[in-house]
């Protein structure tokens, strides 16, 4: 008898026990399924929110990187006095500060994109400098027309950086 109990307890046992595992593994599909589609949601709410934000970054970035352009530089920034050195550095203060002011929008950018903006501000500041450097430049305005000059026969670092931004925000859409 105690066999026969045995054997149907464990008879009866058998689809319980399918039953639950069947259960455990759908509702663990379920749950999966459904914290999938609540990230899905909640990344899209996310992007849609945060899209105006780094559209604004990229715009500032642009603005940022006309108005380092040496040659929109040279003209918005005259110099003070005759002094190439006071005006070398007056140049490279206002390029410093307006980076400053907008280091923030890098939180927004890509890595790449931030890198190649700050390249572009240091290449910047590496022409005036070379520029500054020259036996032929002895004054002020000497050296807004090295620069100005320099930048006839090549590309500005902030176009390139420009481009990028054009590139990568047209990615966007």
């Amino acid at each position: 008898m105690d066999i026969s109990r045995i054997l149907d307890l464990f008879l009866f046992s058998i689809p319980a026990l399918i039953t639950g595992v069947i259960a455990y593994y759908f509702f663990r599909e379920h749950t999966k399924n459904e914290d999938g589609r609540r990230r899905f949601l909640l990344k899209k709410d996310m992007q849609v929110n945060a899209m105006p934000l780094r559209l604004q970054a990229y715009e500032r970035m642009a603005l940022f990187l006309e108005r380092i352009s040496p040659s929109k530089l040279l003209i918005r920034i005259q110099p003070i006095d005759s002094n190439k050195e006071s005006y070398e550095s007056l140049l490279i203060q206002s390029i410093e500060q307006e980076f400053e002011h907008n280091l923030s929008q890098q939180i927004y950018i890509s890595d790449k994109c931030w890198n190649i903006v700050t390249t572009a501000k240091n290449a910047t500041i590496q022409l005036i400098r070379k520029a500054s450097m020259l036996e032929k430049t002895d004054s002020a305005n000497k050296l807004r027309e090295v620069v100005l000059t320099e930048m006839m026969e090549r590309r500005s670092p902030s176009d390139a950086a420009l481009s990028f931004i054009k590139e990568e925000v047209s990615e966007l859409w």
